[in-house]
């Protein structure tokens, strides 16, 4: 038997987990797979011959599907996020791929797509309708590449490599993707490859043989044994030795590892994210680095603002501090618009760990009620600004973020978005006019705006 035989390919094919099914040139479903019927609910008999807009009703289905993208530029379309409507009605979240099916002379003659169920992955909407995932915290349109690949990545299972500056949040990223893969049952296993000396390095990852060396009197198992079905995460990898690197490679090659004093390599099924404060590429161009590696972790990169680049998130990351201390005892009401400023002014060069750290201090001054400037670190307090044009420029720039996102807190109820910037609601209105600031036609109750 071939897997060009009809029956053949149906069987292997209703054996896969992703949903599959193929259309003809008018976009008539011509095969439904057994996991297709299983994620929407539809018997595939119920399904032939019909056209797939009307059995899918896409989110892309009226801005050029995936199908009709493959087909009319003649290119695949790769792990797009989408929602299709299941046979009851209900929105289902997927991850799609199409491409052209061709005949013996090459001529097009359909489509074929595949898609994947993302109903699990447990990202949740919070109160302002934003699409969160676990640990992260950020609404800016710096992070939206995150938050739109993060759950693709998850159920890829592929090589991820982290970039971003310390303090980022490269380790969150990571137990995010772990959290939302099918590996989540499993361990994640962290590995700060900077901290361990090269020399111990090579043991905690692969382990060793009793009497491989001096003081290896038992055997050891490695990280990578360890995170068995699960995931590693190799945090600093730029630190890592080039000899060591010629062993990682191997690994991520053939998964297997080799301990030290062993004479058989050992299999292991992981999911390997890397991460690294540092530009790797500029390292592989000076040969600190080496370029198949680089290439063997870097299947897919996920880069990670830093704060200063994301200063929109500031507001929401400093309440979400602040509830975090509220739930451990402590009764903050919020800060004042003069620390929020200060906090908007700052370049934060350890990104959001020197944002939690400030807070952390906050919270330690003033256990209850509003934190003060006079709360903050010493060092972090001072003159804001000078009178220069440009200086001024930027606070104007500061009050008009602080008043739109104190609005979108408070759903557009102008009255609680003054009572959190402690300002009366007058006075927002006059600023708000003042920086051009449209405020909405409703207050977050049910009477229009008044002038």
């Amino acid at each position: 038997m071939k897997l060009s035989d009809p029956f053949v390919a149906e069987a292997v094919l209703d054996c896969v987990a992703d949903g599959v099914f193929t259309v003809d040139r008018n976009f008539r479903i011509t095969y439904f797979n057994r996991a297709a019927e299983e994620i929407l609910g539809f018997d595939r008999q119920d399904v032939i011959g019909r056209s797939c807009r009307d059995v899918f009703k896409s989110s892309l289905c009226d801005q050029g599907c995936g199908l009709e993208r493959a087909l009319d530029h003649d290119r695949p379309v790769m792990m797009r996020a989408i929602y299709i409507t299941n046979s009851v009605g209900e929105r289902l979240p997927v991850c799609i791929s199409a491409g052209a099916l061709r005949d013996s002379d090459g001529v097009i003659v359909g489509g074929v797509e595949t898609f994947r169920d993302l109903t699990h992955i447990e990202m949740i909407k919070n109160d302002s309708g934003r699409m969160v995932l676990p640990h992260i915290v950020g609404k800016s349109p710096a992070m939206s590449r995150v938050f739109n690949l993060v759950p693709i990545v998850a159920e890829s299972d592929t090589t991820v490599l982290i970039e971003g500056e310390s303090g980022t949040g490269k380790e969150l990223v990571a137990r995010a993707v772990h959290e939302l893969s099918p590996r989540r049952d499993k361990p994640l296993v962290v590995v700060n490859c900077g901290s361990i000396p090269d020399t111990l390095l090579e043991s905690e990852l692969f382990g060793h043989k009793a009497g491989a060396f001096t003081d290896a009197r038992r055997d050891r198992v490695g990280r990578f044994e360890l995170a068995e079905g699960g995931t590693i995460m190799l945090d600093e990898i730029g630190d890592v030795s080039p000899a060591l690197q010629v062993r990682l490679l191997r690994v991520l090659q053939e998964r297997v590892v080799e301990p030290l004093g062993g004479t058989r390599p050992v299999p292991v099924d992981v999911q390997v994210i890397s991460a690294t404060n540092k530009n790797l590429s500029e390292l592989v161009a000076e040969g600190l680095f080496r370029k198949d590696l680089y290439y063997r972790i870097n299947v897919v990169k996920i880069s990670i603002p830093p704060l200063r680049d994301r200063r929109d998130d500031i507001p929401l990351l400093v309440d979400t501090m602040i509830q975090r201390a509220n739930d451990n005892g402590r009764e903050i009401e919020g800060v004042t618009p003069e620390v929020m400023e200060i906090m908007m002014s700052h370049s934060y060069p350890g990104n959001v760990r020197e944002l939690k750290n400030i807070i952390e201090h906050a919270v330690v001054l003033c256990p209850k009620g509003v934190i003060k400037p006079e709360h903050l670190p010493p060092e972090l307090v001072g003159p804001v600004c000078d009178d220069s044009p440009e200086c001024l420029d930027v606070i104007k720039s500061l009050h008009k973020s602080m008043i739109l996102a104190a609005l979108e807190r408070a759903d557009g109820n102008r009255r609680a978005a003054a009572e959190a910037l402690s300002i009366h609601p007058t006075t927002l209105w006059r600023r708000a006019r003042r920086l051009g600031i449209e405020l909405p036609d409703v207050d977050g109750r049910s009477n229009p705006r008044r002038h």
